[in-house]
């Protein structure tokens, strides 16, 4: 689980973040979603220890992350596991090297138990076969598989997603949303999602916060992002004719 408490961000004059309080789950997909300019990427970076913050705190399981000692805020971030928004992967490097580097960077494992450990999760992700591929050789679909599989190769505690879908199509979009979810689940992970895309919200949103104008302005599931009276929530979020059908067909089938 990851605790925020009242936590504001600022660069100069600009109050990006306004006092955020509220929780993500551990064994959950939690997204947070709000218009360009909410402070959505701003609080990512905050919880990925990227910022540092002027008031409040972030907690990890327990552990403040402004109290923890170099080393310790070292060994935090081998736990964490990060899918960047275009998949950030080497280019000079084979599939299987790039699944490789967190182990590099963060064990002391010998070659074959990383090849090991880099063989289960492209199999877990359905790359079993794309160990000798570059990145230039995989579709944008392969590419975040990939993205995910070195996310997870160091069997992170806390797995941050920016963007996910960025640049998919919806059918590969919704592979990759099942695939996050199916991995947090299954290895009980914190997942954060940060995104635009309303299918995920709709597909896998267990827990959303929702930012505007550097507040949390609503948090819910996406069963309640249908029945909330909240308009700034209804305007973002059913601002396409398809999501207001959505939303009038599930109130009519819960009167």
């Amino acid at each position: 689980m990851i605790e925020v408490k009242d936590l504001h961000k600022s660069f100069g004059e600009a109050h990006i973040l306004k006092g955020i309080t509220t929780t993500f789950d551990k064994g959950k997909t939690n997204l947070i979603i709000g218009q360009s300019g909410s402070g959505k990427t701003v609080f990512l970076k905050c919880l990925l220890g990227l910022f540092d913050y002027e008031e409040g705190s972030i907690a990890y399981d327990g552990e403040i992350f402004s109290q923890l000692t170099e080393d310790e805020k070292r060994n935090l971030r081998a736990k964490i596991g990060m899918v960047f928004q275009g998949s950030a992967l080497f280019d000079s490097l084979t599939i299987a090297e790039n699944v490789m580097f967190p182990l590099r960077m963060f064990t002391k494992q010998s070659k074959s138990e990383m090849q090991d450990r880099v063989d289960f999760v492209l199999k877990r992700v359905n790359l079993e076969d794309a160990h000798k591929k570059k990145p230039s050789e995989a579709s944008g679909g392969m590419q975040k598989r990939v993205a995910i599989a070195r996310a997870i190769v160091n069997n992170p505690k806390y797995l941050f997603c920016d963007e996910p879908n960025s640049g998919l199509d919806p059918k590969t979009a919704i592979v990759i949303d099942n695939l996050i979810k199916e991995i947090t689940e299954e290895y009980q992970i914190t997942t954060v999602i940060n995104s635009h895309d309303m299918n995920s919200v709709m597909e896998i949103g267990e827990k959303i916060v929702f930012l505007k104008n550097g507040f949390k302005e609503w948090e819910g599931s996406k069963d309640t992002i249908f029945i909330t009276d909240n308009e700034s929530v209804t305007d973002f979020v059913y601002s396409s004719n398809l999501f207001k059908k959505v939303r009038r067909m599930y109130l009519d089938e819960n009167q």
